[in-house]
């Protein structure tokens, strides 16, 4: 039986490296695959890891419908066993039932990844409908850490290395036109409640030392 699996985690945690290594296990058993992201880090149409494994992908865009690219392969002649769908935050819940349906009456595989909760600690709809729709949802046991070396379980957005939770959901980048900038950061809950980044932790560290002089 095909099955719809989100495999989740924070920045950091290898949830590209696990798709790119999911890609390469079920490539070499000679199943055929296809590979799809959305805003990655390495620019249009490519899936990237942070160790440094880069390879070519489907961008996903807010017109794609995978029901449609699927078939369009098989009229082609081209097999589809599976695909691999890399931040997968960003798809539209209709794009995660699209998935859905292609696991359910085609029986392909779909491996799906991708952080669950924003900068605000408010679900990305795309996950959303993946955690309702899943087979299976796996968190990443590959644990990143907060600055302060507890296990890392929220993402913060920062601006100048101030955290910040306002904003749009989705910001890939620096955004430029004197708002500073912005960068990503994981925290653990008790700072990210507290809103106390890396940089605002030396910040508070040196104006302690210098109250000691």
């Amino acid at each position: 039986m095909a099955e719809l699996v989100f495999f989740s985690g924070t920045m950091d945690s290898g949830k590209s490296t696990l798709a790119l290594q999911m890609d390469h296990n079920h490539a070499a058993r000679g199943r055929t695959g296809l590979i799809f992201t959305r805003d990655d880090r390495a620019g249009a149409a490519r899936l990237s890891s942070r160790l440094g494994l880069e390879v070519d992908a489907r961008e996903v865009t807010d017109d794609t419908d995978f029901w449609d690219v699927v078939a369009a392969e098989r009229q082609a002649g081209r097999l589809v066993d599976y695909l691999v769908c890399d931040e997968a935050q960003f798809y539209s819940p209709a794009q995660v039932e699209q998935l859905a349906r292609l696991v359910d009456e085609v029986e392909i595989d779909v491996f799906a990844f991708g952080i669950t909760a924003d900068f605000r600690t408010r679900l990305f709809p795309g996950s959303a409908r993946l955690i309702e729709l899943a087979d299976r949802f796996e968190v990443l046991q590959v644990q990143t850490l907060c600055w302060c070396g507890a296990r890392a379980t929220h993402n913060a957005r920062t601006v100048d290395g101030v955290m910040v939770v306002e904003g749009d959901q989705v910001v890939v980048g620096d955004v430029g036109d004197g708002a500073g900038e912005i960068a990503y950061e994981v925290l653990c809950r008790r700072h990210h409640m507290r809103r106390m980044t890396a940089e605002v932790a030396r910040r508070s560290s040196a104006a302690e030392a210098l109250l000691d002089l």
